[in-house]
């Protein structure tokens, strides 16, 4: 598959799944309808501010797929539980997918490295794949042969990272899949995963499932932490995993951990996956409900019914009202939010896909995703050695660069008080309002519906003063020549407090 088309696909699949996964998609078929918005509440919680607030100040992680997977550089899991949607994937069979751990030996895996390259980067948490679809376990966890202490490495990856962490003083947060394609209580093991990978919540077998998850949660709080957070991947009907039940059992064993959005109403924050919200998240009126793979084939049905060119955008724009958005929300309005995108095309290491995304783009879609007050999590996928591929490590230490010299636009602050500028962004915090350009306009920059009243204009990047001039809300400021390699050079105008 060409790169255009793997990435229009990619596209298609994510948006699909989060929009399908909002339980609004049909309702919004029908009526073209989006989610009300929550009425402003009157404050905020002290206790909730303090949970969340080294989350809101982030605004950038790392996420890690990372799997036995790896030695076959194939996506994670999908390959087995519906490779028809994963054409550019190569082939593997289930048989052999399944016995890759026996071959999974990543001898050159250093922890230390991977957390002291993301801190050069500029971000301020990771998240790990504990144990994805597959079933198969990166821990030392109860109740499965199925884990990396089991295969040729025989040593937990995951506490040598989460020691790792702790020594850098860097957040970990554990993706923890509730899908799990390996163990039998999930469902009948004897039939090929392509025809029960949603599960078999009927089987009495399906309480011992549960159990099995919650020992695991369980292992991870209290064995790997401090956990900053549990990020589920629940995929379709997540009900059948009684959400109240495992969200408790997390608040209870570890109040300060977050959760996310993946596993019923009760998280945290919203995740939408490769794409950004048009606007602000705010809160909903009513969580979203559920979605069965019954309205998820439903979906898929009418797509194939539609011109293929229809089909991406329609199911974009379709993922995107799960997010209701205001330009202006207040605070008690605003919904905390991170969007989680891959570097090239794949999740997992995969050795012939080099669409890698450029170090412009990435810094771009950081920008974008600080300017609405989100957090942005960015994917690597190690190879089977447990290094980084050079791609990422490359883009990695550009992104470094760039943060090292703007990151204060960007961590600890807030969504901008001018949105929709035709050539940049803006962040906020402390009575500074930073300014990223994206396109320079020739002459001088002008902007309307300035709030505040300027004491100083100064390229972030070593300080240089800017002259400017104001006029009630309306600002003039002259822009420097810099040179044309520059990547989003920032403005951070000062106001008077």
């Amino acid at each position: 598959m060409k790169s255009k088309n793997r990435r229009e696909f990619l596209k298609t699949f994510s948006a699909a799944a989060w929009a399908v996964g909002s339980g609004s998609m049909i309702a919004s078929l029908m009526s073209g309808g989006c989610a009300k918005k929550r009425p402003t509440e009157a404050s905020r919680s002290v206790e909730d501010e303090g949970r969340t607030q080294w989350y809101r100040e982030a605004k950038f992680g790392l996420f890690i797929h990372w799997g036995a997977y790896s030695v076959a550089g194939v996506e994670a899991s999908w390959p087995i539980m519906k490779p028809e949607w994963f054409p550019h994937v190569r082939p593997i069979s289930e048989r052999e997918y399944v016995e890759l751990p026996k071959r999974f030996n990543p001898s050159q895996y250093d922890p230390r490295a991977w957390v002291q390259l993301a801190k050069r980067a500029g971000m301020r948490y990771m998240v790990f794949t504990t144990k994805h679809h597959d079933g198969f376990c990166m821990f030392d966890a109860p109740g499965t042969d199925y884990k990396i202490t089991n295969t040729p490495y025989g040593k937990d990856v995951l506490a040598l990272l989460a020691a790792a962490c702790a020594e850098e003083k860097m957040p970990l947060g554990l993706y923890y899949s509730p899908p799990d394609m390996h163990h039998p209580g999930f469902r009948d093991t004897s039939q090929p995963t392509t025809r029960n990978w949603h599960g078999e919540p009927a089987r009495p077998q399906w309480a011992s499932y549960l159990d099995y998850m919650e020992s695991h949660l369980r292992t991870l709080l209290r064995r790997y932490g401090p956990v900053a957070i549990i990020w589920f991947d629940g995929l379709f009907g997540v009900a059948k995993y009684d959400p109240p039940r495992f969200h408790k059992l997390i608040h209870e064993l570890s109040p300060h951990t977050l959760i996310n959005d993946r596993l019923g109403p009760g998280g945290d924050y919203v995740t939408p996956e490769q794409f950004i919200p048009d606007g602000i998240p705010i809160k909903p009126e009513e969580p979203p409900a559920d979605i069965t793979p019954g309205m998820l084939n439903a979906f898929l049905a009418i797509s194939k019914l539609l011109p293929q060119k229809w089909v991406i955008p329609l199911t974009l724009s379709l993922a995107k009202k799960r997010y209701p958005t205001s330009p202006h929300p207040t605070p008690q309005e605003f919904q905390m939010w991170e969007t989680c995108m891959t570097m090239n095309d794949t999740w997992a290491y995969n050795p012939s896909d080099r669409n890698f995304k450029s170090p412009e783009k990435l810094i771009r879609t950081l920008v974008e995703v600080a300017s609405r007050g989100g957090n942005f999590l960015l994917n690597v996928g190690p190879t089977s050695e447990g290094t980084f591929p050079s791609e990422a490590q490359e883009r990695l230490q550009r992104i470094g660069e760039w943060t090292q010299a703007n990151g204060e636009a960007i961590h600890k602050t807030t969504y901008g008080p001018l949105q929709g500028l035709p050539f940049g962004r803006t962040t906020a915090k402390d009575g500074t309002i930073y300014l990223h350009l994206f396109d320079r306009p020739a002459g001088r920059l002008e902007l309307s519906g300035f709030p505040g009243k300027v004491a100083s204009v100064s390229l972030l990047a070593g300080e240089h003063a800017c002259a400017f001039e104001q006029a009630g809300d309306h600002l003039k400021i002259d822009v420097p020549a810099l040179p044309s390699d520059t990547i989003v050079p920032v403005l951070a105008i000062r106001t008077v407090s």
